[in-house]
């Protein structure tokens, strides 16, 4: 049965249908212009009972599509659609400036105890992981092949022409000992440009600028391309990667989710990552791009303005370069003290314990100098024993990015009796982000707080923002309560 809610603001109407199958295509007003966005329905991680389900799995994520969707909902004074929420990615967003702690591994770990702020009966736990950074001499070299998607549907300034300018930031970012090529597909796919030496920036510059959009989208036979060229070119030991920018559209060749997903799990075995980027509104395919970045060893970005372009391609470049992958993550709790959990988030990341030791089992990457969240959300035990030792004893696995080996990682931290006021900076602000995420998907775990509290949390933090992002969330979260 079709749940359809309607809504009325004095310049936008919203309109959304939500539907029991997955992905849902949405069908919405934005300004009064139709919108048939598809989004996957994901049902929230629920409270588990620990002495039933002790151990739990999960993959990192780190995307940052989700917000940077959302905001443009915002900034067109609209509410985003509950399905196109993803907490996880809320929170990866944003730099928390974790320490890299150098212990002879690419990623750090950190982690705390605190109260619940939106429940004063329950506590959270901060899973923190840091990538190792990397100064500009000690990055890789890079082949690089931009896939473009160049069919009708790309036609606007939203769409082909932003991108085509986060294309040439990049080209402008690179060396002598980087490489560029560039394939397009719109009812085909093509060769665009050769492989080329960063160095030749005119000649890149020049191919990009006179790309035009038109026709049919072959979105299957561009990626089959991409990967291609991408392994005619391969550099050992570099950063050998794809950089898809679509709207996800696909409507020749392969078209089915599965179907798309199958041929990257395939693809990802030469080495070749892929980032995917998504633009623009009408029929922004989300849910396939979400899936095909998590199934192709890469990470998914929404370009919704020219301050994420600059944010992916210039200010955050070292994440096209990963530290580690197929990292994973699984908790044991101790029925004696913890008896509930839910993971905040991660609901399409979520692994079996099998698959932790599995080292065929996909997981996520993480790049350089990039840091990854998560929270847990717990019920104590009432009069639980007391415990010497560490209250949370956490594992970790990752394989460096040309070994198909796992490495395991441990993270013991005890739990201090800590108030979430008197927790960390990072604490303070991802629970604040993290609840302004839960309050947009409408989340049935919201406890009492609301946009106010959230907007608290993060006002509390004194971190560093450079650029003005943890800022412009404020305001998000202003803009959000208004609209509600």
């Amino acid at each position: 049965m079709k749940k359809l809610i309607l809504s009325l603001t004095i310049s936008t109407l919203f309109f959304a249908c939500s539907q029991e199958y997955a992905p849902s295509a949405q069908m919405y007003y934005v300004a009064s212009v139709v919108v048939n966005d598809k989004y996957e329905q994901l049902e929230e991680n629920p409270f588990l009972l620990t002495k039933d389900e002790p151990v739990s799995t999960f993959s990192i994520d780190a995307d940052g599509a989700s917000y940077a969707n959302a905001r443009r909902f915002l900034n067109e004074n609209s509410l985003p659609p509950t399905e196109a929420i993803r907490t996880e990615e809320f929170i990866n967003y944003f730099d928390v400036d974790y320490n890299y702690e150098n212990s002879g591994h690419p990623i750090s770990l950190n982690g705390e105890v605190s109260t619940c702020p939106w429940n004063a009966e329950h506590q959270l736990i901060r899973i923190g992981i840091q990538g190792k950074p990397l100064s500009p001499s000690e990055m890789p070299a890079s082949n690089y092949v931009f896939l473009i998607d160049a069919s009708g549907s790309m036609n606007s300034d939203d769409k082909l022409e932003l991108l085509k300018s986060g294309f040439i930031k990049l080209t402008d970012e690179l060396s002598a000992k980087d490489r560029i090529a560039i394939v397009v597909y719109t009812g085909s796919a093509g060769l665009y440009l050769e492989s080329t030496p960063g160095d030749q920036k005119d000649k890149i510059k020049d191919a990009i600028g006179k790309l035009g959009a038109g026709g049919s989208t072959a979105g299957a036979e561009g990626i089959i391309t991409a990967y291609e060229i991408a392994e005619a070119n391969f550099i050992e030991g570099g950063n050998n990667r794809i950089i898809l920018g679509t709207d996800g559209d696909f409507n020749v060749g392969i078209r089915d989710q599965d179907d798309l997903v199958k041929l990257i799990e395939e693809k990802r075995k030469s080495g070749v990552y892929l980032t995917v980027l998504g633009v623009g509104r009408g029929n922004l395919n989300d849910a396939a791009m979400e899936q095909i970045a998590n199934h192709g060893n890469g990470t998914y970005e929404y370009i919704d303005n020219v301050e994420q372009l600059e944010k992916v391609f210039i200010h955050e470049k070292s994440k096209f370069y990963t530290v580690a992958k197929d990292v994973k993550v699984q908790v044991e709790f101790n029925p004696d003290l913890v008896k509930s959990y839910r993971l905040i988030g991660y609901e399409n990341r979520m692994l079996s314990k099998s698959d932790f030791t599995n080292d065929s089992s996909d997981a996520g990457e993480i790049g350089a100098n990039q840091n990854i969240t998560a929270l847990y959300e717990t019920v104590p035990v009432k009069l639980a024993p007391n415990k010497t030792g560490p209250t949370f004893t956490i594992d970790f696995r990752y394989k460096m990015p040309d070994s198909e080996s796992s490495i395991p990682m441990r993270l013991e931290f005890k739990d201090e009796g800590n108030s979430f006021e008197n927790s960390s900076d990072q604490m303070r602000f991802v629970s604040g982000v993290a609840y302004f995420g839960l309050m947009l998907r409408e989340s049935e775990y919201l406890g009492d707080a609301g946009f106010a509290e959230a907007k608290s949390w993060v006002q509390s933090a004194s971190l560093p923002d450079p650029r003005g992002f943890k800022s412009e969330l404020i305001q998000l979260i202003d803009r959000a309560a208004s609209l509600k």
